[in-house]
């Protein structure tokens, strides 16, 4: 029967789950694409469009159907067996405590484990329920811990794993005489290697429906090396004479569905002269000042690209801000007479400006602004290398496959983790009593999802602008070592047990390809030493709220009416 008397607190555990998930999307989604972003392989628009399509399909395709009453057995649910009303309870603490937290972080541009955070509310709660002796605190039992740990563990291998593979790519391709021609001769390689360690972490990490578990060597090894193949074949065919006709001919009118024709390319007429001014692939590095411009003397730079040292600016380009100013079209002064934004008749122009407000942000050129925290931008730009611009474009695609996949892997193992306890109120609340293993029910998934995408296109772009080109220069090549090295951590902590966070892991990746430019000033240490900030004080200060809401509500004087 299920728990009417609680209704309260499982309506209020819908809004606080929305809310953290919201902020997941805002916080943990956004900053596992700034990479991909700042490095330009992908626009906001089209990070946006990814991240919702594999969020959303990694969650309720593949997604854990069935999670820990309790995450991380940071508290044992029997404990709870007699009162589960206090279970119930206990986990809308712990939300709120994760939400409440993650909303202020996220408004103040700091990248947090939301992993972490729920795990804080729920250590609060314990505290203020069983005791400090009732929580596990040790690193055998997967305690506070391992959790302790993760903040030199995550960062250190994922570091040591983007540099390797950044080292390889930079001497290997970058370096060389003819970059763009052992571009192509790698380009198979890395990807039948990055599309094999993807689908280790689908496999071992997002596929929880899968049941993995049962699966013997040869259907793991049969899965991984099949996509591996599947993919080099591919790149081969197709992708290859697309790429050869792009970039080496320069067939400028060339468009995405030409890859299809595959062969046929390489037997297509000659290419057309081009228009003037017209590009083959974008400047990966427009905006970006070199070392020869600082050693030179100041110099405006302009982050719209029309230089990098242009003092002339168009006439409709804004000299503060280096942002356009179009004239005002007929349809704006019309809405301005239309009247105010809350009028019904405004209403649907108003909840699509709200809801397009994170995506017409120009995140790569709002990196550029200094502040105290920030420091010199331009000069940690400087200090970076550049590399052909056409070998760049090649890793583009590449950055963009590590993005949807760890993308794909998150919605499926770290969405369902982020509404465990959402689920456990709901179980609780329709069995009145509480269960080792909490049933999640399609629906949660659906709506933890939905919380996520609607987080990240509303507000990701607040903590997108604060890291990407705010640590490092950013590039496709480096941006998919980052990435990758990031997704081969995932996967080999996930088989070793190892306590990882995929935000540690990136920003970890990060640290790794700055320094491997040879300046100790390469990497912005103003800015890793924001991250850890954030992740030192997220664990304590959401287990406080939790706590000290748990503790005052289940020690508050109960009100039996007035004295007879």
């Amino acid at each position: 029967m299920p728990f009417h008397q609680y209704d309260y607190i499982f309506a209020l555990g819908m809004i606080f789950a929305f809310l953290d998930a919201w902020n997941i999307g805002a916080n943990d989604v956004a900053n596992s694409f700034a990479t991909s972003v700042s490095s330009r392989s992908l626009t906001l628009p089209q990070a946006m469009l990814v991240a919702t399509c594999m969020e959303l399909s990694g969650a309720l395709l593949v997604g854990a159907r069935v999670s820990e009453t309790i995450k991380s057995k940071i508290v044992n649910p029997q404990d709870f067996t007699h009162a589960p009303g206090v279970l119930m309870l206990g986990m809308l603490c712990a939300l709120v405590g994760s939400s409440t937290w993650l909303t202020i972080a996220t408004a103040i541009g700091l990248p947090v484990s939301t992993t972490h955070c729920i795990v804080g509310g729920v250590i609060g709660m314990g505290i203020a329920t069983v005791g400090a002796e009732g929580i596990s605190w040790d690193w055998k039992k997967q305690g506070v811990a391992q959790i302790v740990a993760s903040w030199v563990i995550a960062p250190a291998i994922a570091g040591v794993f983007a540099s390797i593979i950044f080292l390889i790519t930079k001497h290997g391709v970058l370096l060389r005489k003819n970059p763009l021609k052992w571009g192509f001769i790698m380009v198979p390689v890395y990807f039948g290697m990055t599309s094999g360690i993807l689908t280790m972490l689908i496999v071992w990490k997002g596929a929880a429906s899968l049941n993995v578990d049962n699966w013997n060597a040869g259907q793991i090894c049969g899965t991984i090396f099949g996509v591996s193949g599947g993919f080099v074949t591919i790149v081969v065919v197709f992708f290859l004479p697309f790429l050869h006709r792009k970039l080496i001919q320069e067939d400028w009118t060339l468009r995405w569905y030409h890859l299809f024709f595959g062969p046929a390319l390489l037997y297509r007429g000659p290419v057309p002269d081009p228009p003037a001014g017209q590009e083959i692939v974008q400047d990966y590095y427009r905006g970006k000042i070199t070392r020869e411009d600082v050693m030179s003397g100041p110099s405006e730079l302009d982050p719209t690209g029309y230089g990098q040292d242009t003092i002339n600016y168009p006439r409709d380009i804004d000299i503060e801000t280096g942002f356009k100013t179009v004239p005002k079209a007929l349809d704006e002064f019309e809405m301005e007479d239309a009247g105010e934004w809350w009028e019904p008749r405004n209403l649907p122009r108003t909840i699509k400006d709200a809801f397009m407000h994170g995506v017409r942000k120009d995140v790569v050129a709002s990196q550029n602004k200094e502040s105290k925290l920030l420091g010199n931008v331009k000069d940690l730009h400087a200090r970076a290398s550049r590399f052909d611009n056409k070998t760049e474009h090649l890793y583009s695609f590449l950055q963009v496959l590590t993005a949807a996949t760890s993308s794909f892997a998150h919605g499926a193992n770290d969405v369902s983790n982020a509404i465990g306890p959402l689920s456990t109120i709901y179980m609780i609340w329709l069995k009145s009593e509480v269960e080792k293993k909490a049933q999640v029910p399609l629906w949660v998934l659906a709506y933890g999802g939905a919380g996520i995408v609607i987080g990240l296109w509303t507000y990701g772009y607040n903590i997108m602008r604060n890291l990407g080109n705010r640590i490092t220069l950013h590039s496709p090549s480096r941006g998919f070592s980052m990435e990758l090295g990031s997704a081969v951590t995932v996967v080999m902590a996930t088989r070793l047990s190892l306590p990882i966070s995929t935000t540690q892991c990136i920003v970890g990746a990060t640290m790794g390809v700055a320094l491997c430019n040879g300046d100790f000033k390469a990497l912005n240490w103003r800015m890793v030493s924001w991250c850890y900030f954030g992740w030192v004080i997220t664990l304590p200060i959401a287990g406080v709220i939790a706590g000290c809401l748990m503790g005052i509500i289940i020690n508050a004087p109960r009100w039996n009416g007035p004295a007879p």
